[in-house]
């Protein structure tokens, strides 16, 4: 509202001062008078202009109020971290990629299990960005454990390869289970992927035996049941279902 005063100000004013100084018609005159009301006509333009910056110095956005209603209460166990001006906000954040697309998947299972650093060795002897064991690459055809943590080549076909040798082992289980809900949690194919990832094909098998009510938990204190949830709903049906998966 202040903005439309100014305005109509603005243009009262103009209206006023033009017909004050408005155009004279300089037939019949004298140079004197021409030249009175050259300077009139001058003076006219001048008040112009400061009136225009008078009242544009007026044209300014009030200061906006916040309002709460859009805020999220604290007791919501929901908090929203990024954007963010502190760096640490992101290096800390423990999911780095959004979306259902495959490449969230084993990118936030990869940032989960080692910051997506293809050259860390835990301290349970686990190598590489997703935490192979050694037993666990023989099975998927790689032997040279040192080739295989300086290749992140390797590596990545590597995740291709187990998910593609759990998925045939726990097709029953995925067949039987997906997109139902067990003892409170949702189940989708690429959940059990990953919890095969984390606790092995046998733990998850076990896991469903019992429907959903054993706390199994890997070295680390970590829940197989956290990694269904975390990990659920992404699309990994391009995966091939192979008993024999490798990387060669």
């Amino acid at each position: 509202m202040r903005l439309v005063y100014k305005f109509k100000g603005l243009i009262f004013s103009f209206i006023f001062l033009s017909r004050i100084f408005g155009h004279r018609n300089f037939n019949n005159v004298t140079g004197f008078e021409e030249n009175y009301f050259m300077i009139k006509k001058w003076y006219f333009y001048t008040t112009l202009i400061v009136v225009v910056a008078f009242l544009s110095l007026g044209f300014k956005p009030s200061k906006l109020e916040s309002t709460p209603w859009f805020l999220i209460n604290e007791s919501d166990d929901t908090s929203y971290l990024l954007p963010s001006l502190n760096v640490t906000d992101y290096t800390n954040s423990e999911i780095p990629y959004t979306g259902t697309f495959f490449i969230g998947y084993k990118e936030a299972i990869g940032f989960k299990e080692s910051q997506g650093k293809y050259r860390k060795i835990n301290s349970l002897g686990y190598l590489g960005k997703y935490q192979f064991g050694i037993e666990t690459l023989k099975t998927i055809g790689i032997h040279d454990s040192a080739a295989f943590l300086n290749s992140p080549k390797m590596q990545e076909k590597a995740f291709i390869a187990l998910l593609s040798k759990n998925k045939w082992e726990l097709r029953n289980i995925i067949e039987r289970y997906e997109g139902t809900v067990l003892n409170g949690t949702r189940i989708t194919e690429s959940g059990i992927l990953a919890a095969a990832h984390l606790a092995g094909v046998g733990s998850v098998k076990k896991y469903f035996r019992y429907k959903g009510k054993r706390y199994l938990r890997d070295a680390y204190g970590t829940s197989l049941r956290s990694y269904i949830l975390r990990f659920g709903g992404y699309d990994t049906s391009f995966i091939v279902a192979k008993s024999n998966a490798s990387v060669y």
